[in-house]
């Protein structure tokens, strides 16, 4: 056998230590126990949002963590997430829950969230409760700072002498939610306040959060991650939104678990490319408990609670079936295959279509995704590329995405070379490797052998998702 390596190995080696390793002189110092080994691979579950935006009641919730146990779980996804509107005080249309009225924020006396009685009149925990009897683990969104409304009451932080104005900066407002201000993490109170609210989470049965408007904020990204060792919890814990990072906060990302990488995705072709931007932009930054994240899966039925009887709704946030066509919900899901993002089903789980429940369960896939390792760009020319991910357990094997982006179908002769599957003579010198690969087609089910160049048929927004063996190393 050849001892034959990707370029992919060498790429990722060299772009790491040339570009990233200044920055371990200034990483905030450990994980924290409580967020550590949590994630070995990418985490799997699903999140509300997409589907339910925020209008989910907890008749569906429950309904859907039985689906998910019944037929995701066995799969791999464990992570069931209620997103935002679950602390919001509303009053619903009726026969609907979308709100004629809204009422503020749900709090206690300590400004931290409670269950919306409109939506979850049970409590959090009950849901909580049943995840964790189904064997899945149970998240919800929250949003950084301290709600406006427990300002203006000035609220005490629970277990300290400070009160809510003490502690907010009422200069540090989210761009797109006005409900809260920032914490001020220089005065005293404020990691009390992080730590209270994590703790009351926690209460509830918490495994996961997802916190928005975080990006931006280091210091508020610390303050959580104090949080969740200070409580002793076992926590998992994501980062958002995805358009506003920046490298240089890179060390205080890596306190989290996950990092969303992108702007909101949807259902559409300008999602995809977005996907293709932030994969390069954060390839080799992945592992160690902390995954670049590709944002949710819109496969299904989307926006289900959306209130198409009012006039004016944004066209994301009407009421219908994905509209990916399946060449690009193939090409959606092998990008986040290949490039080992956190797969979240966004689609509701209560009518999933059979098509789109393939490909989340396709078996091949979740074991390319689950491999852990970010794919890197091998092949670029006229909006075809070629990504490669090396099996981190043997060099020889891996897999191949050949992505078309363009709206015109393609027929492409390409090399072993353009594939990736490369010999180093020497440190200067890479050369195709001479041996035969056996390759498995895994959205076609087929299987076929290449020793020189092979033509594919790529399809108008589509790709060709490969396994690949060295022929040399098949038992």
């Amino acid at each position: 056998m050849n001892k034959s390596k990707s370029i992919f190995t060498v790429f990722l080696l060299v772009s790491f230590v040339l570009t990233y390793s200044p920055l371990s002189s200034q990483e905030p110092k450990g994980k924290g126990n409580s967020i550590s080994d949590l994630a070995p691979t990418p985490p799997l579950g699903f999140n509300s949002f997409d589907s339910y935006l925020v209008f989910l009641s907890e008749e569906k919730a429950n309904a859907m963590i039985d689906i998910m146990a019944d037929k995701y779980k066995p799969f791999g996804y464990e992570y069931f997430v209620i997103d935002a509107g679950w602390y919001d005080n509303v009053e619903l249309y009726k026969g609907t829950y979308y709100p004629k009225k809204r009422l503020g924020l749900a709090i206690d006396g300590y400004g931290l969230p409670e269950p919306s009685k409109a939506y979850f009149p049970s409590g959090i925990k009950p849901l909580a409760d049943h995840a964790h009897e189904k064997g899945l683990k149970f998240g919800v969104w929250i949003i950084r700072g301290i709600p406006k409304v427990a300002v203006e009451k000035n609220l005490p932080i629970k277990g300290t002498r400070y009160r809510a104005r003490d502690i907010a900066d009422t200069t540090s407002i989210c761009v797109w939610s006005d409900k809260n201000y920032g914490v001020d993490m220089s005065k005293p109170g404020a990691q009390e306040y992080y730590n209270s609210l994590i703790d009351k989470l926690a209460s509830w049965g918490v495994d996961y959060i997802k916190v928005d408007d975080m990006v931006p904020n280091p210091k508020e990204i610390m303050a959580i991650a104090k949080a969740i060792e200070n409580g002793g919890h076992k926590m998992m814990y994501s980062l958002s939104p995805g358009d506003v990072n920046s490298m240089d906060n890179l060390p205080y990302y890596k306190k989290a678990n996950m990092l969303r990488i992108t702007a909101d995705i949807w259902d559409n072709m300008l999602s995809i490319e977005k996907g293709f931007y932030a994969w390069e932009k954060f390839f080799g930054l992945e592992g160690n408990d902390f995954w670049p994240d590709l944002d949710m899966i819109p496969f299904g039925r989307l926006c289900v609670e959306s209130p198409d009887f009012l006039e004016d709704i944004p066209e994301e946030a009407k009421s219908r079936q994905s509209l990916f066509t399946q060449d690009q919900m193939k090409t959606f899901i092998t990008q986040r295959a290949l490039a080992a993002s956190p797969l979240f089903i966004g689609g509701d789980l209560l009518t999933m279509d059979d098509f789109s429940y393939s490909l989340l369960t396709n078996k091949n896939m979740l074991a390319c995704n689950q491999n852990g390792v970010m794919g890197v760009n091998i092949y670029r020319a006229g909006n075809l590329d070629v990504w490669l991910t090396p099996n981190k357990e043997d060099p020889g094997k891996g897999w191949v995405g050949i992505f078309n982006r363009t709206t015109t179908d393609r027929k492409v002769k390409l090399s072993k070379y353009d594939l990736g599957f490369t010999e180093f003579k020497d440190s200067y010198n890479v050369v195709e490797n001479t041996n035969a690969f056996k390759l498995k087609d895994i959205w076609n089910d087929s299987e076929f052998i290449i020793d020189s160049d092979y033509k594919f048929f790529v399809p108008a927004n589509g790709v060709v998702f490969l396994e690949y063996s060295e022929l040399s190393t098949i038992k």
